[in-house]
């Protein structure tokens, strides 16, 4: 093998099962990607890859060979960025995209915290709840609820286990009344949110075994996630919302959680990043540092 770079290719055009593709990403001419494919292909005396002349598809020795070339240039990387730093990497500047509520409540204050520890470290922050496109945006970083679906994308757990509470101020309760379950919804004020203009008014619960699902409505509709749980704490209405965005809430008594029998959906909380090149020695301290944060929250 004369290159590292050869290597580099191999691993993006698997990723994006196209050589033309794997060549923007590394920044090289589409000649200049094919000369280092062939000439991995025969150093190692075997195709890795099975063209046709819309994709290009793994062999079985393609297959054995694309996780040990990732494991081997990550560990370059990683070698590379510590050396650089002059110890443990811990610096450089960190481009965040998170939910609004979640950021400025929950994340905010432990993201002071990471800095004070780690003064190397820089950081932009994106609080929307729209989701960030981290190929196109430059965002190194995207927290979200729920993996993302048949993505190509690196997604860490943070937070696995995060149910949707039903909550509401003692005060709307005090007025409105507690329901029993949540079939009684429909005689409450539901406070909902919205992504791209698709209003969430289905909340899903389960109970021994039963799984319901309830269409719920109210007088407040909100595309930012902060809005609703302001709403909920002026006492406005119900909200359905991630345990770790009002657990502060809740036990402060700010909210009270209503039909705590019944659980609502699990929206585990992912660290998303493009490819695992981004995985840098700063990323895998903060997701280490959020994890361990998350979990004291969700244990408080």
């Amino acid at each position: 093998m004369r290159s590292v770079q050869d290597l580099e290719i191999f691993v993006a055009t698997a990723d994006h099962g196209s050589l033309s593709a794997a060549a923007r990403q590394l920044a090289l001419s589409p000649a200049v990607a094919s000369a280092g494919l062939k000439r991995l292909e025969a150093d190692l005396g075997a195709a890795l890859f099975v063209r046709t002349t819309r994709s290009m598809r793994l062999t079985l020795a393609g297959e054995r060979l694309l996780g040990r070339s990732k494991a081997l240039l990550d560990g370059l990387r990683e070698a590379e960025d510590e050396l650089r730093a002059g110890g443990d990497g811990v610096e450089g500047q960190l481009h965040i995209s998170m939910p609004s509520d979640l950021g400025r409540h929950v994340v905010l204050p432990w993201l002071n915290d990471f800095q004070a520890r780690h003064p190397g470290v820089r950081l932009r922050l994106q609080l929307t709840d729209r989701v960030a496109d981290i190929y196109r945006e430059p965002v190194d970083i995207g927290l979200r609820f729920g993996k993302p679906p048949g993505s190509s994308m690196v997604a860490l757990p943070l937070l696995q286990d995060n149910r949707r509470v039903l909550c509401a101020a003692p005060a709307y309760l005090a007025r409105r009344g507690v329901p029993a379950s949540p079939h009684a919804l429909g005689d409450h004020n539901c406070l909902c949110f919205m992504l791209d203009e698709a209003v969430n008014d289905r909340w899903g619960f389960s109970k021994d075994g039963e799984d319901i699902e309830v269409t719920v409505q109210g007088d407040r509709v909100a595309d930012d996630s902060e809005i609703v749980r302001r709403w909920a704490l002026e006492g406005l209405g119900i909200c359905y919302r991630s345990r770790i965005d009002v657990q502060a809430d809740l036990a402060a008594g700010r909210l009270r959680q209503v039909c705590p029998d019944w659980q609502g959906s699990n929206v585990p909380l992912y660290m998303v990043l493009a490819n695992r090149r981004q995985v840098s020695p700063a990323v895998r301290v903060l997701r280490e540092f959020l994890v361990a944060r998350c979990q004291a929250l969700a244990g408080s």
